[in-house]
């Protein structure tokens, strides 16, 4: 689900009066043909599409595998992900249509030496594909086949796929879908592998909660390369890999080339009963301040703290508002009016009402009325996955640095003063800001070590963002964000170490500054903000399944030493 596409109460417009520019991370929270696209049809109506297929013109080749290297007019484009701010220079970039191609893609960058690293929506925060050892980048975008697989009972995801295209497969072939993020441009690959979550997350939970199994194409200890197949059954010898894969992070164990999805509780054979059902409707109601003098400290730190009270105290995974989700958007200054957005489906009994004391609930106190305040009512469809939605920054401003925390309660007065301090300052521009968004709920009925997310009774994440275009720009923006954050997590080091109010950060929004001893002086190492007590089990499992150490970046998970 969005929370800024154009349609409903001419949303840009709204925002645009109450100086609601900051809208380049709203759709993160948070990735081609539909490959067997095969929904309950009845025997006579499959066999006559069937019939209709081999009459018609030849199936079409797979795509690939497309070679490009430096002299080629196609490289320059092809090595951009979303963040301008990295630009890799690698030997080739490999553009691969299947399984066997990378495979056998994989293969010769081990032959040959050569570092390789997977791309499939190019939605990292950090250069983890762009780095200057990458030599040689694999480019998944075309294997974005979904559909679904009888032999496993379970929905078939390609790394290619973007979250857009994947809901709208789902839900047009069994009224089914996921709950992933809200933004349809990120592709699978990444945000899968790092524990993806999104608006249906509080009720369904975590997006690798429904994780069946896991195909990745690995490198053993002789340089031998071959796909593996790896599930939640357990007694998969396997198994170990499937769960590295629900949260462990993209890049480190080899490279996905496709996920099975499957509703843990699910049973039968009828597809459309093996994932959650896909809402009919979706209500939104958009929420607006204006930066004039009424937003006092007092008016904006009570705001914020609100909102997170009302997470610590309806985020239990029977709470009944486990189907609302909210983000709250606090803007610099400069941008001349902040907003939240809440979502909600809206066939849920009470949901109007649900919205209407959420939204008494974090303005209480305030004294102040909102700028505006309006709500409408769409088809589930259409807003989760309207294009270019919840993207950071535009085809010109593309430039960012993102930094996060999981919260497990609201931040203490300190942290919100902070907060509150550097987002007036001088220093800070009209696209830098944060996030708070909504968390908990069912995420919360699993345990911590029965997937590779630790962090499953946090109520919020924050994440703390600044974008811009130019590179001369560079250094104002990063030290801007970098000294916000720091600000914020004073008494900790500098970082989100778990304890009573932060639980650390998600791997899907990497910041290779926890790893930097001049920004983290917590004595707290990144791993454990990231994976807490999973960390040596995912040691063990890349000792076992990366033996070569083939696959690293920034952030890579360290094999357990003397091997797994």
């Amino acid at each position: 689900m969005t929370t800024d596409s154009p349609g409903s109460l001419n949303r840009r417009g709204l925002l645009t009066a109450v100086g609601g520019a900051t809208t380049a991370l709203t759709g993160l929270l948070t990735t081609g043909p539909a490959a067997a696209l095969t929904s309950t049809a009845s025997t006579a109506s499959a066999a006559s599409a069937a019939d209709v297929i081999r009459a018609g013109p030849p199936e079409p080749t797979a795509f690939g595998p497309v070679t490009v290297r430096p002299a080629d007019t196609r490289y320059q484009s092809l090595l951009r992900g979303d963040n301008f701010r990295f630009v890799g220079r690698p030997d080739e970039v490999r553009v691969l249509g299947s399984t066997g191609q990378v495979v056998r893609a994989v293969a010769d960058a081990v032959r040959s030496g050569r570092r390789p690293a997977a791309r499939s929506g190019g939605h990292c925060f950090e250069d983890f594909t762009a780095n200057p050892s990458v030599r040689m980048l694999l480019d998944l975008s075309p294997m974005d086949a979904v559909g679904y697989d009888p032999g496993l009972r379970a929905f078939s995801v390609q790394p290619g796929a973007t979250l857009g295209h994947v809901y709208r497969t789902l839900f047009k072939g069994w009224g089914v879908t996921v709950p992933a993020g809200g933004c349809p441009g990120v592709g699978a690959g990444g945000h899968f592998v790092g524990g993806g979550y999104g608006p249906l997350s509080r009720r369904y939970g975590s997006l690798v909660d429904h994780l069946h199994g896991v195909e990745v194409v690995v490198v053993d200890r002789d340089g031998s390369v071959r796909a593996v197949r790896a599930t939640r059954e357990p007694d998969d010898p396997n198994h170990d890999l499937w769960w590295a894969h629900t949260g462990g992070g993209g890049g480190n164990f080899g490279v996905v080339t496709r996920y099975w999805l499957r509703a843990p509780d699910a049973t039968g054979a009828d597809p459309a009963r093996l994932l959650p059902a896909a809402p009919r409707e979706l209500l939104e109601c958009l929420v607006g301040w204006s930066w004039d003098a009424r937003m006092t400290e007092r008016v904006f730190t009570t705001l914020l703290r609100n909102f997170g009270v009302w997470h610590e105290r309806n985020s239990a995974p029977d709470s009944p508002y486990l189907g609302l989700y909210a983000i709250l958007v606090p803007a610099h200054r400069s941008a001349g009016g902040f907003r939240m957005t809440v979502q909600i489906d809206a066939g849920l009994p009470g949901a109007d009402r649900m919205v209407t004391e959420f939204v008494a609930a974090v303005t209480a106190g305030t004294g102040v009325t909102p700028s505006l305040e309006g709500r409408r009512t769409f088809p589930w469809l259409h807003p989760t996955t309207w294009p270019g939605s919840g993207e950071n920054g535009d085809v010109v401003t593309r430039r960012y640095k993102e930094k996060a925390g999981y919260l497990r309660r609201s931040f203490t007065d300190g942290q919100l003063a902070a907060i509150y301090r550097n987002l007036t300052n001088r220093t800070g521009g009209p696209t830098g800001g944060m996030l708070l968004v909504g968390y908990g709920g069912r995420v919360g009925t699993v345990p911590p070590e029965a997937t590779a997310i630790a962090q499953r009774d946090a109520v919020m994440k924050a994440v703390f963002h600044t974008t811009w275009a130019d590179e001369s720009d560079d250094a104002a923006n990063l030290a801007w964000i970098r000294e916000f954050y720091r600000e914020v997590y004073r008494d900790t080091g500098g970082v989100p170490v778990p304890g009573e109010v932060s639980d650390g950060s998600y791997i899907n929004y990497p910041d290779a500054d926890l790893a930097d001893p001049a920004w983290n002086t917590s004595g707290t190492p990144w791993h454990t903000l990231y994976y807490k007590q999973n960390y040596p089990r995912l040691q063990r499992i890349k000792a076992h399944w990366d033996p070569r150490g083939v696959f690293r970046h920034a952030l890579a998970i360290e094999p357990a030493p003397g091997g797994g």
